[in-house]
């Protein structure tokens, strides 16, 4: 029995096909020296490994895209469209509240006039829905246009979302580092925020003090001073003051040195706003000052330095010398001048310690 053997053509391209399908010089030579059925492989060889040569490129391309895309969202720099409805704003405590009067009217205005130049920040929750880290009064105004208007252009919001996993203290300084930079966000207000920072142990927070020191470490010390007055009236007043918002930086800090010099003035005060239930920011701002001056008795005279018992940072100027610094802090004393201690005679330097301790030890 013969077998029968089975013949097919292989069709080559002609001298004078288009130059489109015309093959590459080097598989020409190699199917002027081989027949039919050597040169149909090797094109096949050459097409496979020219398949996958192009196939490593569109790999190496999109890793190279999909890394730039991690590192941009790592950034905040990866902007979509949020529906407003997926976006909450429970997660952080806000320095500003919804019930405030958040004055939308301008900020509505612009965005049917030119829409949103500044994209919200959110954070993916991880179940299809967003937390909100910046932009409460965009996003309420987005809110606000949707319900008075019905158009679906306000239901979606242009959104930087951020990488999950950064830290509350990270997200906390986001939302505080914006506001700070607008300058319209009230000493009353950053107090609240630093005791609801304190209340919650946010990465570890142990006290009000430390809250400013980590929430406002873009400010002067100065301005973490005056949060920090504001954060004891806030303490002391919070239940019975209806418009904390509106005290300017001279009551506030009026409020609390008579309220530190005299412990019953928070009854005087707390008396006088119940007393006139129905006021507006400007009335209660005439009661706080009315209190303030009817309490004729002088202050006493304020101590230098921090207060016994209050833990922290103070930076002292020792005017022994020019050059010479000094931080105190819990357990610890730091000196610093333009003087080689390492250079001075041992017993001269515990003769001075010695001095430093006695007179520590005789106030202590």
């Amino acid at each position: 029995m013969s077998r029968k053997r089975r013949i097919f053509d292989v069709d080559l391209p002609d001298d004078d096909a288009p130059a489109e399908i015309q093959q590459p010089p080097e598989i020409e030579m190699k199917s002027a020296r081989r027949g039919p059925m050597a040169s149909a492989i090797g094109e096949v060889g050459d097409a496979r490994r020219y398949r996958e040569k192009m196939e490593a490129d569109i790999r190496a391309e999109n890793d190279g895209l999909a890394h730039e895309f991690v590192r941009l969202k790592k950034l905040g720099l990866i902007t979509d469209l949020v529906d407003v409805a997926a976006v909450r704003t429970t997660k952080l405590t806000r320095d500003r509240r919804l019930s405030d009067n958040l004055d939308l009217d301008d900020l509505k205005a612009s965005l049917r006039d030119i829409g949103l130049s500044n994209p919200i920040r959110v954070e993916a929750d991880g179940q299809g829905g967003f937390e909100l880290v910046q932009g409460l009064r965009r996003l309420t105004a987005f809110r606000e246009l949707l319900a008075e208007t019905g158009d679906a252009a306000w239901a979606r919001i242009p959104a930087g979302i951020l990488a999950s996993g950064e830290s509350d203290a990270g997200l906390y300084r986001r939302m505080v580092d914006e506001n700070l930079i607008r300058k319209d966000v009230s000493f009353a207000e950053m107090a609240q925020l630093a005791r609801a920072y304190a209340s919650d142990g946010v990465d570890g927070c142990e006290s009000v003090d430390a809250a400013v020191n980590a929430l406002f470490a873009s400010v002067s010390p100065q301005k973490r001073s005056y949060i920090r007055r504001f954060a004891t009236v806030m303490a002391r007043l919070e239940k019975v003051l209806d418009h904390p918002a509106a005290l300017p930086r001279s009551v506030g800090l009026a409020l609390a040195d008579r309220l530190d010099a005299d412990p019953a003035f928070v009854r005087v005060v707390s008396d006088a706003l119940r007393a006139k239930p129905e006021r507006d920011a400007i009335e209660e701002l005439a009661i706080l000052r009315h209190a303030i001056d009817a309490q004729a008795a002088p202050l006493p005279p304020k101590a230098r330095g921090a207060p016994k018992g209050r833990r922290g940072r103070v930076a002292l100027t020792v005017p022994v010398g020019p050059g010479v610094r000094a931080t105190a802090t819990q357990g610890k004393m730091e000196l610093r001048a333009d003087v080689d201690f390492g250079a001075l005679d041992r017993e001269r330097l515990e003769k001075a310690i010695e001095a430093f301790w006695r007179e520590i030890d005789s106030d202590a």
